[in-house]
């Protein structure tokens, strides 16, 4: 789990991140949740497509009990 709440601004640098976050916790049969995204750091992951890809929740709360 991810929460985005306090990030303001995200780049490749974030994405790859999230990225690399992703893949490993896959292998391992686990998984990723974003949660609380700014509006601009929502834009950032719907542009690459990461939303597609990383489940991304509202809230905290929320991610936690998907």
């Amino acid at each position: 789990m991810a929460d985005l709440s306090e990030v303001t601004f995200m780049d490749s640098s974030g994405i790859n991140v999230l990225v690399t976050t992703h893949q490993t916790a896959t292998r391992g049969q686990g998984w990723l949740r974003l949660a609380g995204a700014r509006e601009a750091v929502q834009q950032v992951l719907h542009v690459v497509g990461l939303d597609d890809v990383i489940d991304c929740y509202p809230t905290l709360e929320q991610a936690l009990t998907a």
